[in-house]
């Protein structure tokens, strides 16, 4: 079990609840290959290369498009390379009012201290049910 790993991945998720994404994103490799879930209207963009594209194309995106977007894992699991973090989004989409309520699995991969990719998978048709009008 690689402990640096779950510390390292718990402090993402605490910056993430404090708004805090100067941190997130000094946590990752700056050539970090992030994909979100398949079939989710932010799959589009898949994969997203550095932090700047995961910026504009996910965060920007989340922030602009949800009220109160929380990330809360539950479970960290160790891996040889990385973590695997399970727990639930829960928002409201701006547009259409509706709340989600979503698991997610989280699929995260380190290399010398830095977050190299990240695999999201979680409920995209709920996603896409509270996004629709």
């Amino acid at each position: 079990m690689n402990s640096d790993h779950v510390s390292l991945i718990t402090q993402l998720y605490e910056a993430f609840a404090r708004g805090d994404v100067p941190t997130v994103l000094a946590a990752f490799d700056p050539g970090i290959e992030w994909r979100e879930a398949e079939g989710s209207e932010y799959a589009r963009g898949n994969p997203y290369v550095g932090p700047d594209a995961i910026l504009q194309g996910v965060f920007g995106r989340l922030v602009g498009e949800w009220d109160n977007f929380t990330v809360t894992p539950r479970e960290l699991l160790a891996t040889p390379n990385g973590v695997v973090a399970l727990g639930r989004y829960t928002a409201t989409n701006k547009a259409t009012g509706r709340p989600i309520d979503a698991q997610f699995a989280h699929v995260w991969q380190v290399q010398d201290g830095k977050i190299r990719a990240f695999q999201q998978y979680t409920d995209t048709a709920q996603f896409g049910a509270a996004m629709t009008p």
